[in-house]
């Protein structure tokens, strides 16, 4: 039998004054805490004895950012993987996290005709299948040994709902997926046997304003 490891993490703390849904938009780095959230992760994995073989990271700069100290500690390049990415919504550009009034315009209520899909961006289907082919690709990438992928809180989000055979649809703020979080995911030969989750920078998310939704520690900036 040949055990892996995926380790899947979550962005540290992005720099976001202005509230705005960043999405896929280019630039967007890192605040110095949001640094030292990715350093803490590292230090981590290092400390865990974790068998690290390869780098990958969503395109994105926070995400790159975020694999940086990792890639340092194991003297690996970071490989991108753009079925990594954030996931497209139609409020990308604007201050929703900022102003939730946002949400309640009239002209954007027809965003709203299919939640389950979701009707106001990336098909859940679609994140599921392509988060999925990101971490089988890293399997075959890491065999026998173990791998860290970067990405952001709603592609990890549905790719562990799904491969808890979870509905997809879900509400924002019941995510479990907090800053410079690890969701690690372990296979014998190519067969998922566990999920587990853990916050390596925990200490550092009461001072993080969080920007998303969901059960971190974190400050919901409103």
């Amino acid at each position: 039998m040949i055990w892996t490891k995926i380790h899947v993490m979550r962005h540290g703390e992005v720099n976001n004054p202005k509230g705005v849904l960043y999405g896929r938009l280019p630039g967007f780095p890192l605040t110095e805490l949001g640094t030292a959230m990715a350093e803490k992760a590292a230090e981590h994995l290092r400390d865990a004895g974790a068998d690290i073989s390869a780098v990958i990271a969503s395109p994105l700069l926070r995400a790159q950012l975020t694999a940086a100290p990792t890639a340092r500690a194991y003297g690996l390049p970071i490989l991108s993987d753009p079925r990594l990415i954030e996931a497209d919504n139609i409020f990308e550009g604007e201050a929703v996290n900022s102003d939730r009034a946002i949400f309640f315009r009239p002209e954007n209520f027809k965003y709203y005709t299919n939640p389950l899909r979701p009707s106001w961006g990336e098909p859940y289907a679609q994140i599921a299948a392509r988060m999925s082919a990101a971490l089988s690709s890293a399997v075959r990438i890491a065999k026998g040994r173990e791998a860290l992928l970067v990405s952001h809180q709603s592609p990890i989000t549905i790719l562990t709902r799904f491969a808890r055979k979870q509905p997809l649809a879900h509400a924002p703020w019941l995510r479990h997926c907090s800053l410079a979080s690890l969701t690690t995911f372990e296979f014998v030969d190519s067969t998922l046997v566990a999920i587990r989750y853990c916050e390596p920078a925990a200490d550092l998310l009461t001072q993080a304003q969080d920007m998303t939704p969901g059960d971190s520690a974190a400050t919901l900036k409103r």
